[in-house]
């Protein structure tokens, strides 16, 4: 478990949602009567259109694993999400599949700081607002695409909300589980993958950080590829499972960006770096050096394609983990903050935490900790702002429409802050 003091998590963007923060203990339950467990919500999309969604098993065979010297090739699972029409006959999926819901609540439970006691919340339950396989609708044309890459240890289900807030406003995204950097990852059949990787050390957290951020560009790299290919008619997923009707030839590849929370966000701007059909990206908190090591070659050269930062309370690019990848960045650039925020804002968590505390589950001062408030109204307004902000900078940049949100203050959100 990843346990690290507030100053670290903003210099390095790298603390994962499985640690440092306090549960309140709940009452005994019971021999006869075990205690219930909590299920939890999440809000729904804002866009207009159907989210429908199909994940892919990928496997990239022209290379080694990085992490698992005895795999000789690298296995991903992506969650492609996009926007979808007729969906009344297809299920809802779940927000984690059952195995990786019960090696996560192992996690979040464990060590001295946990996030929430063992066997108290249903992960499994969670529903999204997702439609399994639900025909693609390919009303206006083809649709920009958009990747995302999480936090550090963190699951790419815990950027649920703002991937389906895309995908209804008509995006396709394409969330990314970065296998033996997450807490786990559930492959077909049930097979469960956790994390893998060396122990971190003061000594050895630069190099480690660097060569994971390395790793998730070619992951992301080798994904664009993959969704080439199926863009061309062809089923990339490892076990020819069925794809949704009307997914192939969907994505307009011309018009590409990528997002990311926390070392995630480190990770967009180094893909955009190695890969120019990225043509606009967003970091959400992540900082960009460690130790004095940067995390990636992209903090010294910059980029000359549109970025924006958006970053927790009180992190931004005047900090020395982003000042030089600012001052490098040529083209397009935006640095907001949402005041009262903390690093799980930019997560699921931001809705959810909340509901844990409301539960009994999580102690105030582990609520403030995790998302920055204990206030559920202001909670709901960050995610509001994370919403609008990174559909704005999308719409801006791949699709040339500008809701000029992203011009300066507005009482529309209180909260949001431009950093000069």
């Amino acid at each position: 478990m990843v346990i690290m003091s507030r100053r670290a998590v903003l210099a390095a963007g790298v603390v994962s949602v499985l640690g440092a923060t306090s549960f309140v203990q709940p009452g005994t339950a019971s021999a006869t009567e075990p205690a219930r467990k909590v299920r939890l919500s999440l809000p729904a999309p804002t866009g207009k259109a159907e989210v429908g969604t199909t994940d892919l098993h990928l496997v990239d065979r022209s290379r080694r694993d990085p992490w698992v010297s005895s795999k000789p090739y690298r296995e991903l699972m992506v969650t492609v999400r996009y926007p979808a029409r007729a969906t009344l006959d297809y299920p809802v999926v779940p927000q984690m599949p059952a195995k990786a819901a019960e090696h996560f609540d192992t996690v979040v439970s464990e060590g001295d700081d946990p996030l929430v006691p063992a066997g108290r919340v249903d992960w499994a339950a969670t529903s999204t607002h997702s439609y399994a396989g639900a025909p693609v609708d390919r009303w206006g044309g083809r649709h920009p695409v958009v990747l995302y890459s999480p936090g550090h240890r963190t699951p790419r289900a815990l950027g649920t909300l703002l991937a389906e807030d895309l995908a209804s406003r008509g995006y396709v995204v394409v969330s990314m589980d970065h296998t033996y950097d997450p807490s786990e990852v559930e492959f077909p059949g049930g097979r469960v993958e956790p994390h893998a990787q060396p122990h971190e050390t003061p000594e050895n957290i630069g190099a480690l950080l660097a060569k994971e951020v390395a790793t998730r560009s070619d992951d992301a790299r080798f994904v664009l590829d993959e969704i080439t290919r199926l863009n061309r008619g062809h089923n990339p997923d490892a076990g020819q499972r069925p794809l949704p009707r009307g997914l192939r030839g969907a994505m307009d590849l011309s018009r590409i960006g990528m997002f990311g929370h926390s070392l995630g966000g480190a990770a967009s701007a180094q893909t955009m770096h190695d890969d120019r059909r990225v043509g606009a990206g967003m970091n959400m908190d992540g900082g960009m050096l460690f130790n004095g090591t940067p995390i990636g070659s992209v903090f010294k050269n910059g980029l000359s394609r549109p970025f924006l930062l958006m970053n927790s309370d009180p992190f931004d690019h005047t900090a020395p983990e982003l000042q030089p990848f600012w001052n490098n960045l040529r083209g397009w650039r935006r640095n907001t903050q949402l005041k009262g925020s903390a690093h799980n804002s930019y997560t699921d968590l931001v809705a959810q935490v909340p509901q844990l505390f409301k539960a009994g589950l999580i102690s105030r001062e582990g609520v403030i900790q995790t998302i920055g408030t204990d206030d559920p109204s202001r909670a709901a307004r960050a995610l509001d702002a994370e919403r609008a902000v990174a559909g704005s900078f999308f719409d801006l940049q791949l699709r040339h429409r500008d809701d000029h949100l992203l011009d300066g203050p507005t009482p529309r959100f209180p909260d949001l802050r431009f950093v000069p």
